[in-house]
């Protein structure tokens, strides 16, 4: 998904924050909701400015994202005594 065609970020709108574009609805705000289990329905409700391809583009994001910013560390090997 090309999510970066939904996001944009200028100082002058929400501080800042990467927001929906043409909205002021962050990406925070989105996955925030997600996180407290709202569905894409409820968060389409509750911010009718939206669609679901910016919902999907704010999960794209943020599931790109943790690919750059979280290192995946390997599994350490187990010492001899330990089965």
């Amino acid at each position: 998904m090309e999510y970066l065609a939904h996001i944009t970020r200028a100082p002058q709108v929400c501080g800042g924050e990467s927001v929906i574009k043409g909205t002021r609805v962050t990406l925070r705000t989105v996955l925030a909701s997600l996180a407290e289990g709202a569905t894409f329905d409820e968060i389409l409700a509750d911010f009718p400015t939206l669609t679901t391809e910016d919902v999907r583009a704010v999960v794209a994001f943020a599931a790109a994202s943790t690919e750059e910013d979280l290192p995946i560390h390997s599994v350490p090997a187990p010492r001899a005594n330990q089965v």
